[in-house]
């Protein structure tokens, strides 16, 4: 069935207006950091249990802040790659109840754009 608006605008079928359901909760950080070898890579768990892994060239960085990074609003998971003198660098962040596996996503995708020089 078809909705015809009434003036100018959309029209939309009742299937596309029905509800969704969608991914929620943190799920599994391990999704995240399984992702790391330690050949490439530095491994910190601090006291406050927040897990900082960073290359060993110390351009990429990864934080993951179960409760929240201290002095931001449940910033949960911080990713970042320096720049260089040419090009500027990058820092994304995602709140602390964003699911593991979206996070874990987005740090494949990252991990396949670099390389070794």
């Amino acid at each position: 069935m078809t909705v015809a608006p009434a003036g100018p605008g959309f029209t939309t079928t009742i299937e596309a207006l029905r509800l969704r359901e969608w991914q929620i909760g943190r799920g599994q950080p391990s999704l995240v950091t399984d992702q790391f070898s330690a050949d490439d890579f530095h491994l910190i768990v601090d006291d406050r249990a927040n897990v900082h892994i960073s290359s060993k060239d110390g351009r990429f960085y990864l934080g993951w802040f179960p409760s929240g990074r201290p002095g931001t609003d449940g910033e949960g998971w911080t990713i970042a790659v320096t720049g260089t003198a040419e090009v500027p660098g990058y820092c994304m962040s995602f709140d602390t109840e964003t699911p593991a596996d979206l996070v874990a996503e987005v740090v494949e995708r990252v991990l396949a754009t670099s390389r070794r020089v």
